[in-house]
């Protein structure tokens, strides 16, 4: 597609989420040469301007903004920024965006300069460095990733007189446990069943052995049985009343839920050691576990990937930046911050070693088993409809099978129009 049209094409970026800020790729005073970085997470802008530092050190001739852009606003900003032939240099793009970027000619391909350069992928988790690929080419460096576990409280466990959960916990024991744990005299609920793709129903749906599309973009799963089964396992928590309603997770979020001591086990990605460890009321009286296993024994993993705009004036220096900030140096600086898990292998000990006090290693050891996060080339159209239309069954409103298919055929319809 022409840039004229990305416009037009980005128009549901706003639904999904990326990078922005204004662009620059200008020549400063003496030669130097000026580039921005964007990204949405000011907790993380620190760290990312202490490997700014690192790489001009090297580089004297460069310098580098840090932009940061809330993430409600970040794609929207994005839009209008590259559709204008502008935007940062480099910028975070996660893999729900990719296609879309990468279709549109947003966002420069990088595969002949990894091979030119002899970038090593085998570095970075197989399913990370997957999700930057669009028909055949490399878009982005992986940065970090993100995998799923089940936090549990341990008071309310020990209680409840609740063995905590263990790498053989099924579903089963799931809601086992759950049913013990629920105290509705106290207000306190086994889980949160909170309607969350990437934390909750795209895990149970893998675990189940169905999926969200299929690997080549063409078709919803939605009404596979199996898929189904891993949205009951929600929905039925809610009716038997482990779960708080819909409605009640909508006025208070699960995950304040959890903070406060009001929801015995929370399904969490690992980036939440962060504001637990910080959280006084439960940070030592909190653990994680792996997920309760399925027909399958999975999780979901995802990560970001540093992606260079295609209306950069540095494409070169803007390479040699992506290239520093995938390095096992750069790895090892965002490690030790304990921000994230970094993408390159072997540099993880140090972030296991900000939280001693939780079992992380979980979601280190749930990579070899990982499910990559389900896209598309549209995929922001259909995860609108998953928004749109699932609430009906986490309500009760609806049976979860009728607006399953009735998703299903939505859906295909969507991926329809892109084959």
């Amino acid at each position: 597609m022409a840039r004229k049209g990305l416009m037009a094409a980005l128009t549901g970026l706003a639904l999904v989420a990326t990078a922005c800020g204004g662009g620059s790729g200008d020549s400063g005073e003496g030669g130097r040469i000026e580039l921005s970085y964007a990204l949405w997470n000011q907790d993380q802008a620190p760290v990312m301007e202490q490997l700014a530092t690192e790489y001009e050190r090297s580089h004297p001739n460069v310098d580098v903004s840090i932009q940061v852009t809330p993430f409600g606003e970040y794609f929207t900003k994005l839009q209008t920024a590259i559709g204008g032939d502008g935007g940062p240099d480099v910028f975070w793009l996660n893999a729900p965006n990719l296609a879309l970027y990468a279709s549109n000619e947003a966002v420069l391909p990088v595969t002949e300069r990894v091979d030119s350069d002899a970038v090593d992928l085998s570095v970075y988790p197989r399913p990370l460095v997957d999700l930057y690929e669009w028909e055949g080419t490399q878009y982005a460096l992986p940065r970090d990733y993100d995998t799923i576990g089940l936090w549990y409280n341990t008071e309310l466990f020990d209680a409840a007189g609740v063995a905590y959960p263990d790498a053989d916990w099924t579903w089963d024991d799931l809601r086992a446990a759950a049913r013990k744990l629920t105290d509705p005299a106290n207000g306190v609920y086994g889980i949160t069943a909170w309607l969350t793709d990437q934390q909750g129903y795209y895990n149970t749906i893998a675990q189940a052995g169905g999926y969200v599309v299929s690997p080549d973009g063409t078709q919803s799963g939605y009404d596979d049985p199996r898929t189904i089964e891993g949205l009951r396992f929600w929905t039925d928590l809610i009716q038997e009343g482990v779960s708080p309603t819909h409605q009640q997770m909508i006025d208070t979020e699960p995950k304040q839920m959890f903070q406060s001591g009001k929801s015995a086990m929370f399904y969490g990605g690992s980036w939440q050691a962060v504001s637990f460890q910080k959280t006084e009321a439960i940070a030592d009286k909190i653990d994680v576990a792996p997920l309760p296993a399925g027909v399958e024994d999975t999780s979901i993993i995802h990560g970001l990937g540093n992606a260079i705009n295609a209306n950069t004036a540095h494409p070169d220096e803007a390479w040699e930046f992506v290239k520093f900030l995938g390095s096992q140096q750069a790895a090892e600086v965002m490690a030790e911050s304990g921000i994230v898990i970094p993408a390159h292998q072997n540099t993880q000990q140090a972030w296991l070693e900000a939280f001693p006090e939780y079992n992380l290693q979980i979601f280190l050891d749930a990579v070899a088993g990982a499910t990559p996060y389900p896209v598309s080339a549209n995929t922001a159209e259909w995860q609108a409809l998953e928004k749109q239309m699932l609430p009906a069954a986490w309500t009760g409103q609806r049976p979860v099978d009728e607006v399953a298919r009735e998703l299903a055929a939505a859906m295909d319809r969507v991926l329809a129009e892109d084959d």
